[in-house]
């Protein structure tokens, strides 16, 4: 028998993976084709988008999800990114599944905290 995740699975184990610092199971989910926007950069690809993760995973101390929203393959998340350098960062994460992995993802916040954090 084979289980196929839901988008809205896919997005909660996204999030889990990647604030446990476990970047197999997130090489995993994403499509090798995977296209990233978001305040901090672009990634394209697989390669690409795990590098910026692991990136900001050097700061991430947690993510606290306060909303989740899933409506077919597309997945809204609401969490506060809590990372060792700044105040916490109200964060706002779209992403769409196709044939099982992440196919894109926009992420939204405000980031000056965040850069200050880094150049300090």
């Amino acid at each position: 028998m084979t289980t196929t995740m839901t988008a809205r699975e896919i997005a909660e184990t996204y999030f889990a993976a990647w604030q446990a610092g476990d970047f197999e199971t997130l090489r995993g989910l994403l499509a090798d084709d995977v296209d990233f926007a978001g305040a901090l950069g672009t990634a394209s690809g697989i390669d690409e988008a795990l590098a910026g993760l692991k990136g900001l995973g050097q700061a991430l101390e947690k993510i606290e999800v306060r909303v989740r929203v899933a409506e077919g393959d597309d997945v809204i998340t609401w969490f506060d990114l809590c990372t060792s350098i700044a105040p916490p960062a109200p964060t706002a994460n779209w992403m769409h599944v196709d044939n099982g992995k992440i196919a894109r993802i926009r992420v939204t916040f405000d980031p000056r905290e965040l850069l200050a954090g880094f150049s300090r």
